[in-house]
């Protein structure tokens, strides 16, 4: 007996720059890119999606902390979808570091 294959084809586009891609994967996932209009990596939405991706700045101290910086090395701490049914957050952690030499 022959069994038809399925295809998880998913269509993804950015509503900030003009990128589309295809994705095959059967599994849930979320697809990222490195968006020209704000110089870091942001979210795509399924294509036909009406939403809005906004870059949210860091307003606190940066100090000694390894953050995500824009291409034009503004301190960016996370990614909002803002969608008709709901919201989003791809938050940008800072990096920890530890010193063994202590």
């Amino acid at each position: 007996m022959n069994l038809p294959l399925l295809s998880a084809e998913k269509r993804w586009s950015c509503p900030n720059c003009p990128l589309e891609e295809v994705t095959r994967e059967a599994q849930p996932h979320t697809r990222f890119h490195h968006c020209p209009k704000f110089g870091i990596t942001a979210p795509m939405v399924e294509a036909g999606t009406r939403c809005k991706v906004e870059a949210v700045e860091r307003e606190d101290y940066v100090g000694t902390e390894d953050v995500r910086l824009s291409d034009d090395g503004r301190p960016i701490m996370s990614m909002v979808t803002t969608r008709e049914d709901g919201t989003d957050c791809a938050v940008f952690a800072p990096t920890a570091h530890l010193n063994l030499r202590s």
